[in-house]
């Protein structure tokens, strides 16, 4: 039997397999942060292509949290009513969707990919002030301001509230977004945060952020909906996060009620230095789940079936997260389940690509 293809219970919440959607910002929400009918039809192809999970983008908790002024997010009502037909359009093709509740810090306020502009956005082009643990900029963007006790104190409330309307929209799981360099990883890394109260030095005080927010988001969900955490397992830069750290941080994520992992890496300084290769992150799930006795999933240019099942097969991790896979073949699903050889729910208007 595929274990890619095989079921995996947390909670309350059976995902049918382990072959899952990434959350891949789109920068397609409007300029209030309400998403459009274009995400019902990018992320219910998904369900359709035979994902088990499907994670939306990263969705900001408040508005000087959005990396562009096109992020969704999830501050206001009307934000959430947005959410549900999108939600309902992935339930109805018998799809799961959670979202990934996020901050983006320093590295807000940024023009989207494909904008003709680079760098931090104007205030008069609809840009704002950043913020971050300590005042120090990501290289090429405007400096932030340091938050703070207030300011951190309001924004574990944001992730309360937008959690909130989260579970109101429909949503069958909660990601916190601690990776790729924005805020919660701004505060969990030496190079980005040189605080010197009780946020900053100590790896248990630079995690301190993120577990309030863990705590306070497993505290609205209840016991019944899966949460998960995304980390950067490293920076990949001297003197920055590293592997071992990452491990110890998972461990307590999940004494104050993570479920899973979402190792990662990378995204703080421009200067890091990475080894892309395939799979070149799953040795960083590996080092998380063995090190931290926490369930994992891994990322990284995995784009095939045997391989994303050899992983598995390994233990190196519980699931497998795809991202540019996806964006390159929505069905990859259904493909990898046929070549496989495994028994999974095809849409029965697509049936007839089983048959031989």
């Amino acid at each position: 039997m595929s274990l890619l293809f095989s079921p995996l219970t947390i909670r309350s919440v059976t995902i049918p397999n382990r072959l899952w959607v990434s959350p891949m910002c789109m920068y397609s929400a409007g300029s209030d942060g309400v998403v459009q009918s274009w995400h019902s039809t990018h992320l219910s192809q998904f369900a359709d292509g035979g994902a088990g999970l499907i994670v939306a983008e990263a969705t900001a908790v408040v508005p000087e949290g959005r990396i562009t002024p096109r992020d969704a997010g999830l501050w206001t009502d009307e934000q959430a009513d947005a959410w549900t037909p999108v939600i309902r359009s992935v339930h109805e093709r018998g799809g799961l969707i959670g979202v990934q509740l996020a901050h983006a810090g320093r590295k807000a306020s940024t023009w989207w990919p494909w904008s003709d502009a680079q760098g931090s956005v104007p205030d008069g082009d609809g840009g704002w002030r950043t913020v971050a643990p300590s005042a120090i900029a990501f290289e090429g963007l405007a400096e932030p301001r340091a938050m703070d006790a207030a300011d951190i104190r309001t924004l574990v409330e944001a992730f309360r509230t937008a959690t909130v309307r989260a579970l109101r929209a429909g949503f069958d799981m909660i990601e916190i977004h601690g990776a790729h360099g924005y805020l919660l990883h701004e505060f969990l890394s030496p190079l980005s945060n040189q605080r010197t109260d009780d946020y900053g030095g100590s790896l248990e005080n630079r995690a301190r952020l993120l577990l309030q927010i863990v705590r306070a988001v497993r505290e609205t969900v209840g016991d019944g909906i899966p949460v998960f955490v995304r980390i950067s397992a490293t920076d990949h830069a001297e003197g920055g996060f590293t592997t071992d750290e990452a491990t110890i941080v998972s461990t307590w994520a999940r004494e104050h009620g993570a479920d899973l992992i979402d190792v990662s890496s990378g995204g703080l300084v421009a200067h890091q230095r990475i080894d892309v290769h395939p799979g070149y992150q799953v040795p960083l799930a590996t080092a998380v789940r063995q090190g931290g006795a926490v369930p994992v999933s891994a990322v990284g240019l995995i784009t095939d079936a045997s391989q994303a099942e050899q992983i598995l097969a390994d233990g190196s991790a519980d699931a497998i997260f795809l991202g540019r896979e996806w964006l390159r073949d929505p069905h990859f699903g259904l493909r990898a389940a046929h070549r496989l050889g495994a028994d999974v729910r095809w849409p029965a208007q697509y049936l007839r690509a089983v048959w031989r």
